[in-house]
């Protein structure tokens, strides 16, 4: 969703709906990596059911990181890709489904989006190597130091689109990859996995939306299934809460700003491309063992649990003396359009509502009050009520004046505390810092090595005090001092110019919102109308409408239309909205989806024309072309109000569909075998393993060669439905997987298989109900009083739930323990053998063993209560295999036992003999009881089950 601080805004006021995700790492021994066993069960303390997998979230920082080095070429891209599922599937663990998907062929109105970042990401590319390529050339004159520039093509991030080379090897590589993990992986026995790769029409999320919703249309649908979707996009929260699933979680990386980012010339970090000097890379580490290292550490992922964010608006939405009855339900669905109205990808957000200023809490409040007065909700199952929805926007139009002036009031009030601390920095700041051998070093990891002599001292001196006698020039850096024939230095001092400036440049407003007349300056700037010509401005209330309408049915019923978009740049104000009920919100039916590479030719600028076949190419670039205007090679941006480019609107022409198929009808004859077939629109991939029920089903399909479609028995794949059809390039049992990656071995044997899968279809007018279904649980309630009141009735603050296991029991020693650890370690902190604890991993941890064995030298520590680490409290004692060696023998004259520890070792030597008598398993895992396994576990049923792995037929579709 284009609405880049939702998230933030979302998080800071309904914190508890974030949960930080417990990660078990890859265990080392003998040199040997050990990966996870994910049939184990979840370390997070929550079982799920279905993962889906939002991919183009996952191919961009693979493929171009900004944090760390590119990938070199497109093999290691894959293997990175390859990595990132395995570490999602290590955390998520889910056991019925995984579903991949890639963005297809989206609908116009998306298309328009994705051809402003494509065109922009085009211009700052170009732009960005031709900077680095200047800036490389003047460090290098001045004698500094660079690394050999590699010799590589720059990775075009635009061929992360449908109908490319790229996405088409993608797809084969996540087939083999899906094929090997099948084969191999004890966490992917039982599971189903869909693949829908970049040929199946449909941007990933919806997809993968319309998937659940035609799932929830089968009489054999679980109600209780808990779904876990992975993406960064803020319009998954929508799309989640639109499926009224009560058990719905989010997966996403957490979002840490100000991340270092490595000089895209010398590759260090600390400074960026403008401000690098060439300066030789420091040690890093005594013996360089930072050297590969950035700073920081590797990025962690958090969940967001819809059920809670539930909770919270019932809480906020609950109105009394309604004169109709109130619906948790239909209430949450008219906060989801009301969030519409501060921005999304296909519309563009109104003047006065902007999400940093309150705007959805404004809109909830003006809600509140009017709906008493509509009679109904706003929205019912993905269709609006224009008449109710005008009565809200005519409410915000009243305020609109208002909100104008205080934006002003803020900005200036803003700007004048950032100048007052400027000033006072700079008064606190010392006229001169001495620089060059004199200058203070800071303490850090580049600077472990001993201090070196100062050489020539006198000289360093008479440099110094010249340098305090003159002031910089302003063609002189600020951090370069002379020498003694009047040259620059870079050992200099450095002394602040008196020209500083204590404003920044704003950039230049000439709509002024903040006075009057700003409605006439608006239209006259933005639409080049006067704002007295009624007619245009209704075509564009009555555009932006339908856009509404449009959002909305795309999220809850599926597209209603793939020709539509809205034809401006700038949306209207609120009070506009005068008369809207009367407007028709009906969609042209049975359009159909662009074809890939036209989608291409009506997103990607003339720069990114090598993905398209040669004559298509010529129509970006000849003069003579009949739509060479589509192409421009340069644009405007306006930044409308905002202070960057990338928050500013790129005026770019809209491509006319008619005359771009036109064109198109003279190259088509050109397109190679292979390009016809990138051309072509495919379906989805169904693959299951040999222990699957469905395995031996699809594989008499192969045998029978039926062309005809079959429906999927339900009872067989965990209740899901939908048409198999053969697949002519199949994965199949006892037939080789070739590799796409060199990198990688053929899989031989491979005992999996695959089918074309087609969901479950109905008629066009058919209408998806936005209800709870029958026989869902509702998940427990996680909110206390205190996350609405910030103390409770003792005075004490309510501590938040921190896990998905709301019984968990918080970490806590009594005094007798800490009298205990007072016994057990060294009072002495700085000595040798007091480190037992400091180097200990924090209790909450949950990486690696938890029972570090002790180091030579070290007292004996007494093993502590077993509920210091509550969170895994389903694992049972310590294995006996994993104990510290006991070093206490009867008669070797060691110190005797505490008696606390001599009653906990007498009260659990009998269960531990019994349940740890012997170790069982490939990796000699002790057999772990079920009556412990699931004890004390949240499965967001209450009461509900979960062995794992699932044995097959555990479910009745009766």
């Amino acid at each position: 969703m284009g609405v880049p601080a939702f998230f933030r805004w979302l998080s800071r006021k309904y914190p508890s709906i974030i949960v930080h995700s417990v990660e078990e790492k890859p265990k080392e021994c003998n040199g040997i990596k050990i990966p996870v066993d994910t049939s184990k069960p979840n370390p997070n303390e929550v079982e799920f059911d279905n993962l889906y997998l939002d991919m183009n979230g996952i191919i961009h920082p693979c493929t171009h990181p900004e944090d760390k080095p590119a990938p070199k070429n497109e093999d290691e891209m894959m293997v990175a890709i390859f990595e990132y599922i395995d570490r999602l599937f290590n955390i998520v663990r889910p056991r019925r489904l995984l579903y991949m998907a890639i963005d297809g062929v989206a609908p116009r109105a998306k298309m328009n989006q994705q051809r402003s970042r494509r065109f922009r990401a085009s211009k700052e590319g170009m732009e960005g190597a031709e900077e680095k390529q200047r800036i490389r050339q003047e460090i290098l004159a001045k004698g500094g130091f660079l690394p050999p520039e590699e010799v590589k093509e720059r990775f075009d991030s635009n061929c992360i689109t449908p109908g490319t080379e790229f996405m088409d090897n993608l797809a084969k590589c996540l087939r083999y990859y899906i094929a090997d993990r099948l084969n191999n992986d004890p966490g992917w026995k039982n599971l189903t996995v869909i693949l829908s790769d970049a040929s199946a029409p449909g941007e990933g999320e919806h997809k993968i939306m319309d998937y659940i919703r035609r799932q929830r249309a089968q009489p054999n649908h679980d109600p209780n299934t808990h779904h876990c979707l992975c993406g960064a996009d803020a319009d998954l929260i929508m799309l989640g809460l639109a499926t009224h699933e009560p058990n719905f979680t989010i997966i996403r990386e957490e979002f840490k700003p100000n991340k270092p980012k490595p000089c895209g010339l010398c590759s260090q970090f600390g400074h960026e491309v403008k401000d690098c000097q060439g300066l030789p890379r420091e040690k890093q580490g005594e013996h360089d063992q930072f050297a590969d290292c950035p700073p920081g550490s590797e990025q962690e992922f958090i969940f967001i649990r819809l059920s809670v964010l539930r909770e919270y608006l019932e809480k906020e939405l609950t109105m009394a003396s309604l004169p109709f009855t109130f619906d948790i339900e239909r209430s949450v669905d008219d906060w989801v359009f009301m969030c519409f109205f501060v921005g999304n990808d296909f519309l563009p957000h109104l003047p006065s509502l902007e999400i940093r200023e309150g705007a959805i809490d404004r809109l909830v409040g003006i809600y509140k009050n009017v709906v008493h007065k509509t009679g109904g909700y706003l929205t019912e199952s993905g269709y609006v009520n224009l008449q109710r929805v005008q009565m809200i926007m005519l409410a915000v139009g009243e305020v609109e004046d208002s909100i104008f002036k205080k934006r002003k009031d803020d900005e200036e009030n803003f700007r004048r505390r950032q100048k007052e601390k400027r000033k006072r920095m700079k008064r606190d700041q010392p006229s001169f810092i001495p620089g060059g051998q004199f200058s203070p070093q800071a303490l850090g990891r580049g600077n472990r090595s001993s201090p070196q002599a100062i050489s020539n001292p006198r000289q360093t001196a008479y440099e110094m005090r010249m340098q305090d006698k003159q002031n910089l020039t302003p063609s002189t850096s600020p951090n370069t001092s002379f020498t003694s024939d009047g040259t620059p230095s870079p050992a200099g001092g450095i002394k602040r110019k008196v020209e500083d400036s204590d404003s920044e440049p704003e950039p230049e407003d000439n709509i002024r919102l903040w006075e009057s007349g700003w409605k006439q300056r608006y239209y006259k700037n933005k639409f080049d109308v006067d704002v007295s010509e009624e007619k245009f401005r209704r075509k564009v209330v009555q555009s932006y409408v339908e856009g509404l309408c449009w959002v909305l049915r795309y999220y809850y019923q599926g597209c209603a239309s793939w020709k539509w978009y809205y034809p401006f740049h700038y949306a209207p104000f609120a009070s506009d909205f005068e008369g809207i009920a009367d407007l028709p919100s009906d969609f042209e039916k049975g359009t159909k989806p662009f074809r890939p590479l036209e989608q291409l030719m009506g997103v990607f600028p003339a720069a990114s024309g090598n993905f398209l076949p040669p004559t298509w190419r010529k129509l970006m670039t000849d003069p003579e072309s009949s739509i060479i205007d589509f192409y421009p090679e340069d644009f405007a941006i306006d930044l409308n109000g905002k202070k960057f480019a990338w928050q500013g609107v790129a005026l770019l022409p809209f491509v006319d569909e008619r005359r771009l198929r036109a064109a198109l009808e003279e190259v088509y004859p050109d397109l190679t075998p292979d390009e016809n077939r990138r051309n072509s629109l495919g379906g989805d991939v169904m693959f299951v393993g040999k222990h699957h029920l469905l395995c031996d089903f699809v594989l008499e399909l192969y045998k029978s060669s039926s062309t005809e479609p079959v429906d999927i028995p339900p009872e067989l794949c965990h209740g899901i439905q939908g048409k198999l059809t053969l697949n002519e390039n199949a994965v199949l049992p006892d037939q080789t997987v070739e590799s796409p990656v060199p990198l990688l071995r053929d899989l031989t044997p491979n005992s999996s298989i695959s089918i074309n899968f087609k969901d479950p279809q109905f008629q066009e007018d058919f209408v998806f109900k936005a209800v709870v279904l029958p026989g869902a649980k509702k998940p427990a309630p996680v909110l206390k009083p205190g996350d609405w009141e910030k103390t409770n009735n003792n005075g004490r603050p309510w501590r938040p739930q921190l896990g998905f296991n709301r019984d968990r029991r918080p970490v806590h020693l009594d005094q007798s323990a800490f009298r205990t650890l007072g016994h057990a370690m060294s009072r002495e902190r700085g000595q040798s053998g007091s480190g037992v604890y400091s180097n200990a991993a924090p209790l909450g941890a949950y990486q690696g063993n938890p029972y570090r064995p002790l180091l030579g030298g070290q007292p004996q520590i007494p093993k502590l209560l077993s509920n210091l680490r509550p969170q895994e409290s389903w694992r049972g004692p310590t294995p006996l295999f994993q104990q510290p060696p006991q070093r206490y023998e009867r008669n070797s004259g060691a110190a005797p036992l505490l008696s606390w520890n001599r009653m906990l070792q007498s009260q659990g030597a009998a269960f531990q003999q019994n349940q740890y008598q012997g170790l069982g398993g490939p990796m000699n895992y002790p057999h772990r009881p079920d009556d412990r396994m699931d004890r004390g576990r949240q499965g967001y049923g209450p009461g509900r089950p979960y062995p794992l792995p699932p044995p097959s037929g555990r479910y009745n579709w009766n």
